[in-house]
């Protein structure tokens, strides 16, 4: 299967599930942000973008050694 195909998918089944998330709002939310529409479906898909772009800072700042750390010549 080729890449865009693959993307068309996932964004049809993306655009899918908030559609269904306004026709099947939650019908007992216990918190006042389960009253938002499909607030669920943002705030997975912004805190994982959130921890991608954290960790790829993290290991460029922190894990990341110059090229030549290793060579004690």
């Amino acid at each position: 299967m080729n890449p865009t195909k693959l993307r068309l998918i996932m964004l049809g089944l993306i655009l899918l599930l908030f559609l269904l998330g306004f026709a099947f709002p939650n019908p007992h939310p216990h918190f006042w942000w389960q009253k938002i529409p499909v607030f669920d479906i943002f705030f997975g898909f912004f805190g994982s973008i959130l921890i991608i772009v954290l960790a790829k800072w993290i290991g460029h700042k922190w894990l990341l050694k110059d090229k030549d750390y290793y060579d004690h010549d």
